[in-house]
């Protein structure tokens, strides 16, 4: 494939995947925000007790076989109606260990309730399978914009479904409700956009072959998901159903722009790096690139969030949730390296090394025990302030093996990194003078919103940053080139 084309194909892979997720995560918080609103931070702390729970079914029902599809070369119809008929059968197979396991998940969370929730969420893990291979097709050929019309119609659809059953008094039945219409009007969309029917062929040729390369990435996904998720058992069991709400909301707002960001830059760029992966300096230069525009967006945008914690909360969520403010602020900075890191890794996915993908993310673990042993007994916040520790750290694990393959480590990369950092602590000051000079919470946030996004942007045009300039003519390409598509 010749340059032009793949920086096209790219571009416009990153533009739609960039109005997905954007656009999907307006959707998710307008409805969070409402919710919130409505219900109450106990609400949450039950739904986050299922987390694991759900998180780890998902994992086993993909088993990393839709990314072993992407990688593959020369793949087949039969590999993808292989990877479809094992979907649906390992998404029964945790339903139905999950509607037998529920009452054990009651009693040791001490909350009977839980027994229905799980048994109704639960049917989330069938919509969601049945779907994989359509999201997968549609991923490889680089068409994000049917996957975002599909997410942004589900977000809105749940979202709207959940929004009434609040109303409605239905209480933690309505967060249930968004997640169950949201995941099957995605995978009616999905269904409806993508041109691939199954069928009911299984190959156990096919089925070795991509479970080789995607059994790592489910080993590394299981311990992710663990490690991820194990905070909600530990808060839910030991402190009120309450902290695991607002333990939760910080990390759903923390992840609202860091999980944005890295799903944006690694869905478009996953199936691009992949035609690549033998060319090494031009794998180097497009992995650098995204190093660079991940720090250039998320660094900012994470302490413009820090500053303006109190206003966001208060005004978005009301005074019952005062107490998420602190959590917020520390959450943030734990998510400020997520995106780098996110890409160090996805980077040895691309060229086909999963299982270094799998020993990375297990050489982090005695790191992350340590912490949680630490900080678990101490409460809530002394628990984010451990992640922001471990976030950093792991960081430079993540990056040291494309350092030793590609010679783009943490150094380098950090000092890449330092403009952005500069840019954002000159910015921290001005809004940090202005907000302490208004009391008014609307208007410290309008201009401290203002004041940040303008001299941000005013100093990295200053140092002539070239992520500035390359950002902004992407978007007018991008945006003209969909102009004449629409016409």
């Amino acid at each position: 494939m010749q340059n032009s084309s793949l920086k096209t194909l790219a571009a416009k892979g990153i533009f739609w995947s960039a109005v997905d997720k954007f656009a999907v995560q307006i959707g998710q918080f307008v409805v969070s925000i409402v919710l919130a609103r409505i219900l109450l931070p106990e609400d949450f702390g039950l739904i986050g007790m299922l987390a694991i729970f759900m998180a780890l079914s998902q994992t086993f029902i993909e088993s990393g076989l839709g990314v072993g599809l992407i990688q593959r070369q020369d793949r087949t119809d039969v590999d993808f109606s292989t990877v479809f008929v094992f979907n649906l059968a390992v998404s029964g197979f945790f339903y139905l260990l999950l509607f037998f396991s529920a009452p054990l998940i009651a009693v040791f969370f001490n909350q009977p309730q839980l027994i229905n929730l799980v048994r109704v969420l639960g049917l989330s893990l069938f919509l969601n399978a049945a779907a994989i291979v359509q999201k997968t097709k549609l991923t490889i050929a680089v068409d994000f914009k049917s996957i975002a019309k599909s997410n942004v119609i589900s977000v809105f659809a749940g979202g709207l479904c959940g929004i009434v059953a609040a109303i409605n008094n239905c209480g933690v039945w309505s967060l249930v409700i968004q997640s169950l219409v949201g995941a099957f009007v995605s995978s009616v969309c999905l269904w409806f956009l993508s041109s691939w029917n199954p069928s009911v062929l299984f190959s156990k040729k096919s089925f070795k072959s991509l479970f080789g390369y995607g059994s790592k990435l489910l080993m590394a996904g299981l311990y992710a998901q663990l490690l991820n998720n194990v905070y909600n058992i530990c808060l839910g069991k030991f402190y009120p159903t309450a902290s695991l709400g607002y333990y939760t909301r910080a990390k759903s707002f923390a992840d609202l722009s860091a999980g944005t960001i890295v799903s944006i830059i690694q869905q478009a760029t996953f199936p691009v790096l992949t035609t690549v992966q033998n060319d090494r300096e031009r794998l180097v230069s497009i992995y650098s690139r995204m190093i660079r525009m991940s720090a250039f967006l998320i660094i900012p945008l994470m302490t413009l969030i820090a500053l303006l914690a109190k206003p966001i909360v208060v005004l978005l969520l009301t005074e019952k949730w005062v107490s998420l403010i602190p959590l917020l602020q520390w959450m943030v900075f734990a998510r400020i390296f997520f995106p780098m890191s996110a890409i160090n890794m996805n980077l040895l996915n691309a060229v086909g090394r999963s299982d270094l993908y799998l020993k990375v993310d297990l050489s982090k673990l005695p790191l992350t025990v340590a912490a949680m042993i630490i900080t678990i007994p101490l409460g809530v916040k002394a628990i984010i302030i451990g992640h922001v520790i471990t976030s950093a750290l792991s960081f430079v694990i993540n990056a040291y093996l494309p350092g030793k393959f590609y010679g783009y480590g943490a150094v380098k990369q950090l000092k890449d990194m330092l403009p952005f950092f500069g840019a954002s602590i000159a910015m921290a000051v001005l809004v940090y003078v202005t907000a302490y000079f208004i009391d008014n919470l609307v208007i410290q946030l309008l201009f401290g919103g203002i004041i940040g996004l303008v001299s941000y942007l005013f100093i990295c045009r200053l140092l002539k940053l070239e992520e500035l300039k390359e950002g902004w003519e992407l978007f007018l390409s991008l945006r003209r080139k969909t102009i004449k598509e629409d016409i």
